[in-house]
């Protein structure tokens, strides 16, 4: 039986992977800043900001799945802000390097998330690949020194997988449920213009293709991980409204209502472009939510 560890495992993602996994008969653990009560799974603690993390999780580990990052729609934009979702990333994932050469572990693969926002909180025609460079802006900014510090442990001579994912949609919180409420409550529509992309896989889909990264050996770079339907937000949110059988009416939202109320942050409501899934089918992934209506008919 192979040992997993996750880190950020109690997020939304990390919930449901680990449950996954742990039903395909994996041993899973997780890599938390505080004891976990109930969740099932050994714990082990770290603290990145001060360098300390439990020996026996890396010594255990035959696989390192990365989750760990602070929301990036969690709060406005402020340069503490910005320097927490940088650090939360960039710091966790080389105090995991630095463990790893202390003690001379080469666990069999190191899978890290990363997102479509890469290429940006930009609107375009382009579909982007993962060939395609970094955005310039924030978030693009983040994903780079994401994917850079993901590659660091690679130069260990580690298989390394980066997952660069779309909005993830659940039932259990998340994304999903904040963009549907308006619709539950009857008052659905579009976010600024509606025009801009929506980069979307169901979270059954995104476990999936983690599991594949653990168990396809020749699965190594970075992947776009969002399903092949590209939807506009306008249409997004027709779609939500239309599954959930609530009236879709009213008009778009006005950009600048985001602006003034999350400033800079707004820009990953207010922008988006497709992103590419030829690469992840090719390896062998198949769908099993391509289209989005099927997607929110089992999430609603």
């Amino acid at each position: 039986m192979k040992n997993i560890l996750i880190t950020g495992g109690t997020g939304l993602i990390g919930k449901q992977l680990s449950k996954k996994l742990q039903e395909k008969g994996y041993n899973v653990a997780l890599l938390s800043r505080r004891p976990v009560k109930d969740s099932g799974f050994r714990v082990y603690t770290w603290n990145p900001d001060s360098g300390v993390i439990d020996p026996e999780a890396i010594s255990m580990a035959d696989y390192i799945i990365h989750l760990a990052g602070a929301g990036l729609g969690d709060s406005r934009w402020t340069e503490k802000r910005k320097k927490e979702i940088l650090d939360s990333r960039i710091k966790t994932a080389g105090l995991i390097l630095d463990k790893l050469k202390e003690s001379g572990k080469r666990p069999e693969a190191f899978i890290s998330a990363s997102g479509s926002g890469y290429y940006g909180a930009i609107t375009s025609e382009t579909i982007h690949v993962e060939t395609d460079d970094p955005a310039a802006d924030f978030i693009g900014e983040v994903c780079r020194r994401w994917e850079e510090a993901a590659g660091k442990i690679e130069s260990l001579g580690i298989r390394t997988v980066i997952l660069r994912t779309g909005i993830v949609l659940s039932k259990s919180g998340g994304a999903l449920q904040r963009m549907a409420l308006p619709a539950k409550l009857g008052i659905g529509s579009p976010l600024g213009s509606g025009r801009q992309y929506v980069p979307w896989i169901h979270i059954d889909d995104l476990c999936g293709i983690y599991i594949k990264a653990i168990e396809d050996q020749s699965m190594t770079g970075a992947y776009n991980s969002a399903a092949p339907e590209h939807v506009s937000n306008s249409r997004f949110m027709v779609t939500v409204s239309k599954v959930m059988g609530r009236p879709f009416f009213f008009p778009a939202i006005p950009s600048f209502a985001f602006r003034i109320l999350f400033g800079e942050m707004s820009s990953i409501l207010l922008k988006g472009s497709r992103v590419s899934s030829e690469k992840i089918i090719s390896s062998g992934y198949s769908f099993k939510y391509p289209d989005l209506r099927s997607a929110l008919k089992s999430l609603l």
